[in-house]
């Protein structure tokens, strides 16, 4: 896929991530002496959509035979995306490279929000800090255009701060009101004041005692795709899962397709490194001798049920315990709790800790009335993602970390370019590609990327879900999700769903009941490069974000899936299948959720409760064997009139069945209730079946034979 001169001058490779993510639509496509799509912006910018990506194998050939690059960006999450569409905008001949999937590392794993940073402003007006100041400006600018340009993908986020001293009203309003004014024309909405009443309204979780009022201001929220939106269509000869071995900025790189295992040079006239918490990994390829500038920071995530907030209200904490600030914040129908800037020593993402979410649980208990028990057992997912602050290898105080964004240039002329947010990604991306083409004298034009509409937004509307339920017999929830997800794209999605068999839905089959998510989006992020079931249940869907179990549950069907779509083995297939359940245990907090309940529990019990929930035991096991199987569950539900299918009693004992003995022992039952009590455990199947069907034994053995209907 070698590239060719456009008519003004414009070259691009055949479109990874970004461009058309952004609306780059004035590409049109042909096809070049290898067979591999090549786009060339047209004379005039006259819009033409492009209906389909290149294969990674045309991405791969396009890297290795398009001879030298202009720009080779290394790191495929939010800053080098960005970069490679910046310079792709301008007539860069443009490549980027990223070693996982895009978005793998810190840009899926923030907190959400597309803010300014209301505590960035507090401590630039305490300390007097124009370089504080003029972050938090910026941010405010670039948030304004990521609302603008993916109406679709986000949008403006009410934020409550509860006040509980009197002189704290005064204090926030006036620091929220500095906020608004320094967001000027770009404000989304003006902070006010609530009284206590109206706060309660709103916001009815929270606690009542010595409540004073609430101050409410606004911030953006990104939805469940942007992500990986962001990074799977770039303007760019764009590839994951090809790593760097080597940097020399005159000459390019030494690169691995992790894939195939093959090794290759990509030549380019400069290399820039976006690498996020790998930064300085990358820096000492160029020079052993260059000093560290990165020290990640690892902010802790939590997702609970939905019932723990507004639809539509987040909550910020400014000041914790710890003097760390936490958000409580609606997303996809759940609750996402999470806390900013503990240093950690890693640069891999760590591994959440019950120490972690105990933490969290105990600054929402804070907040919350005493009527909302705040459960453990109610942690459905968790994750630890390092936010790279930066030291400023020109600054005289290099124990200072900044929060904004530093760009740098080695001697070989390496373009390195760390710290910074999300938020700002596009500002970051202007600054790094403008010092590009002045240190190796590039020809290129001025940044194009304001104003620049993500894929999906050009024809997206409110109601372009209606479209979806009429025209394609789509549930109403998947099409909304499907319209706010992937915009004008998500007809794309709807043409490859499934016929359901069913009345209604016509089609769409879900991969889990519980979550919108249907199997043609496999197919589809497939199409995306997605190369393995972890980049589907957290990067093309959030499955592993939202609820690890309903990932788990959903695995089995998406590895059929992909298999069919790469054309895996069944060795490959139960590699993947394992690889993706080791994801969900280590680093989404499936392994601290099931620690709650282990043969190692305690039974915190008082006598009476032991004997009720022995007898709701032997209502199960009637030959008093001190366990239950699958047969003795049928048994019982068929006493009822309930039907179950084996596969489904297997998956709810096995939850239980803590030694693995195939069978649910009555100490492991006991064990199961004592977590249920302590509010370590919530959701447990067999608990409720178990319960309901106690209940309903009963009901049928009070009803008396003369209203029974009689009987011989």
């Amino acid at each position: 896929m070698a590239f060719q001169k456009a008519v003004k001058g414009t070259a691009l490779i055949g479109g990874g991530a970004i461009a058309t993510v952004f609306g780059l639509s004035q590409f049109s496509d042909y096809r070049n002496k290898h067979g591999a799509l090549v786009q060339v912006q047209a004379a005039e910018g006259a819009p033409a959509r492009k209906d389909h990506l290149p294969t990674r194998e045309q991405q791969i050939l396009a890297l290795q035979t398009s001879g030298e690059f202009d720009v080779l960006v290394i790191g495929g999450g939010a800053t080098g995306c960005g970069c490679a569409l910046d310079a792709a905008t301008r007539g860069l001949k443009t490549a980027l490279l990223e070693r996982d999937d895009f978005s793998s590392g810190t840009s899926s794993r923030s907190t959400k929000l597309i803010h300014g940073g209301v505590r960035y402003l507090q401590k630039a007006i305490m300390k007097l800090d124009f370089e504080q100041y003029r972050m938090v400006k910026e941010a405010l600018e670039e948030r304004a255009h990521l609302l603008q340009s993916a109406p679709h993908l986000s949008a403006p986020l009410p934020i409550m701060l509860p006040i509980y001293k009197w002189w704290q009203l005064p204090y926030y309003w006036v620091g929220i009101k500095l906020y608004d004014l320094v967001a000027g024309s770009q404000c989304l909405k003006s902070s006010y004041v609530l009284t206590k009443s109206r706060a309660l309204e709103l916001f009815p979780m929270l606690r009542k005692d010595r409540l004073v009022g609430a101050i409410v201001y606004y911030d953006g929220a990104r939805g469940a795709r942007p992500d990986a939106a962001l990074p799977t269509r770039c303007a760019a000869g764009t590839c994951s899962r090809v790593s760097v071995g080597s940097v020399g900025s005159v000459c390019g790189v030494r690169c691995r397709d992790v894939l195939t295992g093959k090794e290759f040079d990509v030549r380019a006239k400069c290399v820039i490194n976006a690498t996020g918490p790998f930064t300085d990994s990358v820096r000492k390829m160029d020079d052993q001798e260059v000093p560290n500038i990165c020290q990640p920071s690892a902010g802790v995530h939590i997702v609970m049920p939905g019932y723990y907030s507004p639809d539509n209200m987040g909550l910020l904490d400014p000041a914790t315990s710890d003097g760390r600030v936490i958000f409580f914040l609606p997303w996809e129908k759940m609750t996402i709790a999470g806390t900013t800037d503990s240093p950690t020593d890693v640069t891999s993402h760590p591994i959440p800790t019950e120490e972690d979410i105990n933490f969290i649980l105990s600054e929402v208990r804070n907040y919350l009335g005493a009527d909302v028990e705040v459960r453990r057992g109610d942690v459905l997912a968790a994750w630890s993602g390092i936010r790279p602050l930066v030291t400023n290898p020109d600054s005289k105080d290099t124990q200072s970390l900044s929060r904004n964004h530093v760009v740098t240039v080695s001697d070989s002329g390496l373009i390195t370019i760390a710290g910074g947010k999300w938020t700002t990604y596009r500002a970051m991306a202007r600054d790094t590609i403008d010092a590009a083409i002045q240190e190796h004298n590039l020809k290129a034009g001025s940044c194009k990327t304001m104003g620049l509409q993500l894929e999906g937004a050009q024809d997206w509307s409110p109601t372009l879900y209606i479209r979806l339920v009429q025209d394609y017999g789509l549930e109403s929830e998947v099409a909304q999700h499907l319209a706010s997800t992937y915009g004008d794209k998500a007809f794309e999605v709807a043409k490859i769903a499934q016929v359901t068999g069913k009345r209604w839905p016509i089609v769409g089959k879900r991969l889990v009941s519980e979550f919108p998510y249907i199997e043609a989006e496999v197919v589809y992020g497939v199409k995306e490069y997605a190369r393995t079931a972890v980049d589907i249940i957290s990067r093309r869907t959030r499955l592993a974000f939202l609820n690890v179990q309903a990932a788990e549950e959903a695995l089995p069907r998406i590895v059929d899936i992909m298999g069919k779509e790469l054309n895996w083995c069944e060795q490959k297939k139960k590699e993947q299948l394992e690889t993706a359940k080791t994801f969900l245990y280590y680093e989404m907090g499936y392994k601290v959720k099931t620690d709650q309940l282990t043969d190692r529990s305690e039974i915190s019990l008082v006598p009476s409760d032991i004997e009720r929930y022995k007898k709701r035991f032997r209502m199960f096991d009637k030959d008093k064997k001190g366990f239950i199987t699958i047969l003795d569950v049928q048994r019982v539900l068929e006493s009822i009139s309930v039907q179950m299918d084996e596969n489904t009693l297997h998956e709810i004992l096995n939850e239980v069945d803590l030694n693995k003995n195939g069978q649910v022992e009555l100490n492991e039952f006991l064990q199961l209730m004592s977590a249920i009590q302590k509010g370590r455990v919530s959701g447990s199947r067999l608990a409720v079946l178990m319960k309901s069907a106690e209940e309903n034994l009963r009901r049928r053995e009070a009803i008396p034979v003369d209203r029974s209907g009689g009987g011989l």
